[in-house]
């Protein structure tokens, strides 16, 4: 699983490529763990490189969400495959997150 943030001017945009399953959750938790407070910027998380994401990724993404909206910020989803998409519709993630 590979796991990058990039600090834009107003946003931080985060690119998510690989597995994010059960194995790699912890690590990655480390990694996006200060966006969890994200000081008013808005998060973009581009999805076009994840091939996979377990339930554990999916708290993740909800714990950056709880903190983004804490600080007044969204979280946009970006450039999710079929099977992504089709997660988030089963758990309806689909209708708490912005997604293009």
């Amino acid at each position: 699983m590979k796991t990058n943030i990039e600090q834009l001017e107003d946003k931080i945009l985060v690119v998510l490529e690989g597995e994010l399953d059960t194995a790699a959750a912890a690590e990655v938790e480390k990694t996006l763990q200060p966006l969890y407070a994200t000081n008013g910027k808005d998060v973009i998380i581009d999805c076009e490189g994840l091939d996979y994401i377990a339930s554990s990724g999916l708290r993740i993404l909800i714990s950056i969400l709880k903190g983004a909206k804490a600080g007044g910020s969204k979280v946009v989803l970006k450039n999710m495959n079929e099977d992504i998409k089709s997660v988030f519709k089963l758990t309806g993630f689909i209708n708490i997150f912005d997604v293009e």
